[in-house]
């Protein structure tokens, strides 16, 4: 993978995340389906009430993606799968 698809991953996760966390749309853009599915069941069957958490959780993460370098991203979430935070 190069780094502009990284940054492009990297950037697309990490906006995806702050706007839209409580779905976990983040975590399909990086390929984590189980997570991604965890966070949008949390949000559709507490009918949005545990959607909070999953948003400020979305938003954490979000923050984190964006500050990371390219290089440490893509070790930390494309190589080595680190699901949460």
């Amino acid at each position: 993978m190069n780094s502009t698809d990284v940054s492009g991953k990297k950037i697309a996760a990490g906006i995806c995340g702050i706007l839209l966390g409580a779905l976990g749309i983040h975590k399909f853009i990086l390929g984590y389906t189980t997570e991604g599915l965890v966070m949008l069941l949390v949000t559709v069957l507490t009918c949005g009430f545990g959607g909070v958490v999953m948003g400020i959780i979305g938003l954490i993460e979000g923050i984190i993606y964006l500050a990371k370098p390219d290089q440490e991203f893509y070790n930390t979430y494309v190589l080595s799968k680190k699901g949460w935070f």
